[in-house]
């Protein structure tokens, strides 16, 4: 029988499954097991699933609970019904911690990329380390990071304390760029900054210009910002 979009159940953990594993420490699922067993053996944070047959749900939030509740050998759990749509199951996931918002650094303002920095650098586990968030967000915010690859390796030229490796990694928890079209002709300096000695060759060639073969990056930027 179909549930309820929206019901609190009291289900069997048998019939739920996970969508995908857990990672969370040994010990705080085994301490969270043993006070829900200690209160009476129900967890009072309800498990966000979804229906996928009869009597079948998948977990799409409040995984931990889940993991908790395997561990203190619950027979049955509290659960809300969701709908299956991926929103559904990302405010699901945002709502209990389990991932981090996301900022699109093509349509950020200051304020948001300035937030996401200093939960980075400010977080107790895996901080983004020796980053001035004022300093970097101004940087960040001053750049065409709407013409940015996805990789966002462009970051690494502003220097603002986020490197190549690890801090970009890091970097890449919370921002993520869907870049916009490039204009016609690209004149501005910065936004020929991010393109590399052989894609700025391959512009000049399509705008028809000569001598550019031989030149250095910089003069091929100095070109193709005056024509």
């Amino acid at each position: 029988m179909k549930q309820e979009i929206g019901s609190l159940m009291y289900l069997y953990l048998d019939d739920l499954e996970l969508s995908e594993p857990i990672e969370t420490s040994e010990f705080l699922i085994y301490g969270a097991a043993k006070a829900v067993n200690e209160a009476g053996g129900r967890n009072w944070l309800p498990i966000i699933v979804t229906q996928v047959g009869d009597n079948r749900y998948q977990v799409i939030g409040n995984k931990f609970s889940y993991a908790v509740a395997e561990q203190a050998e619950l027979e049955k759990v509290w659960c809300i019904i969701a709908d299956n749509s991926q929103a559904t199951a990302d405010v699901s996931q945002l709502l209990a911690q389990e991932k981090s918002p996301k900022i699109n650094l093509a349509t950020a303002t200051f304020d948001e990329i300035k937030m996401g920095l200093e939960y980075l650098v400010n977080r107790p586990v895996n901080p983004l380390k020796g980053v001035k968030v004022t300093t970097a967000s101004n940087r960040i915010d001053e750049a065409p990071r709407q013409y940015w690859r996805e990789s966002l390796e462009e970051v690494i030229k502003l220097k603002c304390g986020i490197t190549k490796g690890k801090k970009l990694e890091i970097f890449k928890e919370v921002f993520y760029v869907t870049p916009q079209p490039l204009p016609d002709k690209v004149t501005d300096p910065n936004i020929l900054e991010i393109f590399n000695v052989s894609e700025l060759k391959a512009i000049a060639k399509k705008r028809g210009l000569k001598g550019y073969s031989k030149k250095k990056r910089n003069e091929l930027i100095s070109m193709l910002s005056q024509t």
